[in-house]
């Protein structure tokens, strides 16, 4: 029966997560909650597990839950599950938009869909700050998830924003190094981060 509910579980996220990837996020934050199949701290490791591999963001941490949970059957239900309702609303779409797509019902649908998929990864990415930036925090209550800061965490987030971003901003744009390193690979940043992780994990 846990396979059933594996792949119903994510078949739910897959249904209503519109815009995929990150907005699977909050979720995948319910089904732990419910289930308890995995923790916030497993639930950030997917998240940096998901962005280095190939793939989609949303796939990838499907099939990370599911084999936390069951090993590779769970992954494979966990996975299938997520990408189901995606192929049947594909193929039911490709039937039909190209018939309705300049319908002012079908317009005003993806008008109200567009802000919904940007705050559902708003949300997720505010979920992963936390996560990544802070202490688990103790007592109920908005504040109360913030614990102490890991300052390791923001000042490493402050120097990889900067790296990719300064070679394109203002007097910084003619800095030729600046400009290569802003147009290095995410990958180069994300090997980068692992090291400092490791590096910081073992100076404590």
């Amino acid at each position: 029966m846990i396979y059933l509910r594996l792949f119903w579980e994510f078949f739910k996220a897959g249904l209503f997560a519109i815009g995929g990837g990150l907005a699977t996020l909050p979720f995948l934050q319910e089904i732990s909650a419910s289930t308890g199949w995995f923790s916030e701290a497993q639930l950030a490791d997917m998240i940096a597990v998901s962005e280095c591999t190939p793939g989609p963001i949303g796939i990838n941490m499907a099939t990370y839950a599911g084999f936390l949970t069951k090993g590779v059957p769970g992954a494979v239900c966990s996975t299938l599950g997520l990408v189901t309702p995606s192929i049947i609303v594909i193929l039911i779409v490709a039937r039909i938009l190209k018939k309705f797509q300049s319908n002012r019902y079908v317009q005003a649908a993806f008008y109200g869909l567009r802000p919904a998929s940007t705050g559902l990864i708003a949300a997720a990415c505010f979920s992963v700050m936390v996560i990544a930036l802070f202490t688990k925090g103790t007592g109920e209550g908005f504040l109360a998830q913030f614990g102490a800061v890991r300052w390791h965490a923001v000042i490493l987030a402050v120097v990889l924003w900067l790296l990719m971003n300064l070679g394109t901003l203002g007097k910084f744009k003619n800095n030729i190094v600046l400009k290569k390193i802003s147009k290095l690979h995410p990958i180069v940043f994300l090997a980068a981060s692992a090291v400092v992780g490791i590096i910081f994990k073992f100076a404590e």
